[in-house]
Formats: C-alpha cells, sequence, structure tokens
C-alpha cells in the first residue's frame, strides 16, 4: 500500500514538475532584419542622410580650421579690437558648429527622428509578429540573441528568426 501511494505521488509530483516547465524561443532580430528589403532600405537612407551631415559639418569645420590659421598669422599685426573681434567670430562659427552638430547627431536630433521615421515602422512589424508567434505557440518568453543578451550555448532548433520572417511574408 505504502509502495502504490509513494509512486502515485512521484507521479503526481511529475506532472506538475511538466507542467511548471516553461516554453521559450529564440530570435535574432539583426539577423531578420537584415532580411527586410523595407528595412535595408530605410537604413541605407539613414546612412546617406547621416554622412550628408557629417560633410555639411566637416566642411564647416575645414572653415574654421582655415580662419584659425589665418588668425594665428595675423594676429600679431592686429589691432586690440581687431583681434578681439575675430576672435569673437572664431568663437561664434565654433559654437555654430557644435550646436549643428548636436542639432543633427545629438540625443532627439535630426538623426534620431529620422531613424524612427524610418526604421520604427518596420521593426514594429517585427515586434507584431513576434508577439504573434509567441502567442500561438504559447512561448513564455522569447529572448533575442541579436544584442545586449550573450547566450553562450542556444539549440538551433530553439532559433525562430525564419519563423518570424515567414510570418512577415518575407523568403
Amino acid at each position: 500500500m505504502k509502495k502504490t501511494l509513494l509512486i502515485a505521488l512521484v507521479l503526481v509530483c511529475m506532472v506538475f514538475a511538466t507542467q511548471a516547465q516553461q516554453r521559450y524561443a529564440i530570435i535574432d532580430t539583426k539577423y531578420i532584419l537584415e532580411r527586410i528589403p523595407e528595412y535595408r532600405d530605410a537604413d541605407k537612407k539613414l546612412q546617406q542622410v547621416g554622412e550628408q551631415w557629417q560633410k555639411e559639418i566637416d566642411d564647416k569645420q575645414v572653415q574654421l580650421d582655415k580662419m584659425y590659421k589665418n588668425y594665428e598669422a595675423e594676429q600679431f599685426m592686429l589691432t586690440e579690437d581687431l583681434r578681439k573681434k575675430r576672435e569673437d567670430e572664431l568663437f561664434v562659427r565654433e559654437k555654430e558648429i557644435r550646436d549643428l552638430q548636436k542639432k543633427r547627431f545629438g540625443y532627439e536630433g535630426d538623426l534620431f527622428k529620422e531613424r524612427q521615421r524610418l526604421i520604427k515602422p518596420v521593426q514594429d512589424r517585427v515586434y507584431n509578429a513576434v508577439q504573434k508567434m509567441a502567442l500561438a505557440r504559447s512561448y513564455d518568453f522569447v529572448l533575442d540573441k541579436s544584442e545586449g543578451i550573450t547566450v553562450i550555448f542556444a539549440d538551433p532548433k530553439l532559433d525562430k528568426s525564419d519563423d518570424i520572417l515567414k510570418e512577415l511574408g518575407i523568403k
């Protein structure tokens, strides 16, 4: 009797242990995004805009450097008033460049806003596809191995990145 009760108790514990296991999947959002044509186009456009803005800043910096060299060469021949005027002009130009750099590349600058406009909709589509797959397949967790989380080992059969691409209609 005790033996039967013990076996029954072990079986009940095993059932509860099996039910308590959590289901999870691993995806690679970088892999997914790189295979979405809209993302590649948006990323390319973003790089072009960034390079254009950086060139604009670099051109202004070259002009400022020339002004500095001219000032250094002429400063000994200038009167105190002219020297002060040139120094103020150099300071203003330098501040303009810093402000432009902050406006273009700073926190919530033009590049950030452009990224939000171009890339965020694609990222939202991927997120929605992940959420839909996770709910449909009853996953408790979906881990992203592309950035930030270090996965030392992952069974390749757990990687559901291709399933997300299929959900998005991309082969």
